[in-house]
């Protein structure tokens, strides 16, 4: 036994794995669902099969049409939509609709906003001061005719009236109380006596004929109608919708279930037959192509590039520099001879009047080092 190695440490307790969750057990099933089970997934598969192998190759082609047809042609009609709608309408916008805009806001404020605003200072607010004053002056005629004239014949008026209208509502008061006393003893009284005597025995002796009529006529019509519909209905549901149904519905269970199941394994089938297919397409077609992209095009284009495009790049740059330069010299040209003809029309330019700023400039600027401040005099 070798005593120079080091003991082994200890071992640690494993952790407990949780137990895998076993699928739920499936109920037991009859002979029918296993006799019907097998028959329906074989000729489901059968019809289902070419269904997906065609729903996968549309899929397939439809992407291959989105990435290489539709997303290019979509995006040049968009580039082709902004050229043709977005850039000319933006242009006229900017360089022309604005411009106007700014010009017409301008002559509208010099030939409306002006005179308008003179009119109203001078004409219409004196006008208005004046109008203001003579309404004043009416209205303190109006106020005063109120209170001197109007509110005493008013009051007068009101007092004639109220007392008026206190002697009709004393006599209709009268007339009403005696023509109640009337109505009460000539017809309440005797419709009270002859509902109590008369009309509440009579209802109620008919109300008690009327419910026993109808308790009998209903027994009859129940026990009628469960002898003719209920326990014919009962006995057709119970001996022969129901099993059928039961039927029906396993029949229609092992179906959607064989329809599911076909769905992938026709999926599995048509990946495959898929991959197959790429296979060759790749070793027929994209491995030779890329092999001749590789070893031939791009030697060539570099060729190209190196002996053709640069050169003509460098070339173009050139042009374009001298084209600008020559450009900035006939624009600052312009720029010189449109000052040379203003100064011809309107003279020099005044010269800015100095504004005193209150602050010390050149030598006498402000600075720690010199005593121009009170806290570094002696």
């Amino acid at each position: 036994m070798d005593h120079d190695k080091p003991p082994a440490p200890p071992r640690r307790p494993e952790a407990r794995r949780p137990e895998a969750r076993q699928p739920a057990a499936r109920q037991p099933e009859g002979c029918l669902t296993v006799a019907i089970r097998l028959p329906v997934r074989i000729v489901v598969l059968v019809l289902v099969l070419p269904v997906r192998v065609a729903w996968d190759a549309l899929v397939v082609g439809g992407r291959f049409l989105r990435d290489t047809v539709l997303r290019p042609v979509g995006r040049a009609l968009l580039w082709a939509g902004w050229a043709l709608l977005v850039w000319p309408w933006a242009t006229l916008w900017r360089h022309v609709l604005v411009p106007a805009g700014k010009a017409l806001g301008a002559l509208g404020h010099v030939l409306l906003v002006v005179p308008l605003r003179w009119c109203h200072a001078r004409v219409l607010t004196p006008v208005g001061h004046a109008l203001a004053r003579v309404a004043r002056a009416a209205g303190a005629g109006l106020a005063w005719l109120y209170a001197r004239v109007l509110a005493p014949v008013g009051r007068a008026v009101a007092g004639a009236l109220e007392f008026v209208g206190r002697l009709l509502a004393a006599a209709g008061a009268g007339v009403w109380t005696g023509a109640a006393w009337l109505a009460r003893h000539l017809v309440g009284v005797p419709a009270r006596v002859l509902y109590a005597w008369v009309l509440a025995p009579a209802g109620r002796a008919l109300a008690r004929l009327a419910a026993a009529v109808v308790t009998g006529v209903g027994a009859a019509l129940y026990r009628t109608a469960r002898v003719l519909l209920v326990l014919p209905a009962l006995a057709l549901w119970r001996w022969v919708l129901a099993p059928a149904g039961r039927v029906l519905a396993v029949v229609a269970r092992e179906a959607a279930e064989a329809l599911g199941h076909a769905w992938r394994v026709a999926g599995r089938i048509s990946r495959a037959a898929g991959r197959v297919l790429a296979t060759l397409f790749r070793w027929i077609f994209v491995e030779p192509s890329r092999w001749v992209y590789r070893t031939v095009l791009t030697p060539a284009g570099h060729v190209v590039r190196d002996l053709v495009l640069r050169p003509a790049a460098r070339a173009a740059r050139a042009v374009g520099r001298t084209a600008r330069q020559a450009l900035d010299g006939a624009r600052e040209t312009l720029r010189q001879a449109r000052a040379d003809f203003r100064r011809m029309l309107l003279g020099e330019p005044r010269p800015r009047n100095a504004v005193d700023r209150r602050e010390p400039t050149g030598r006498g600027t402000r600075t720690l080092g010199s005593s121009t401040t009170a806290l570094t005099k002696d």
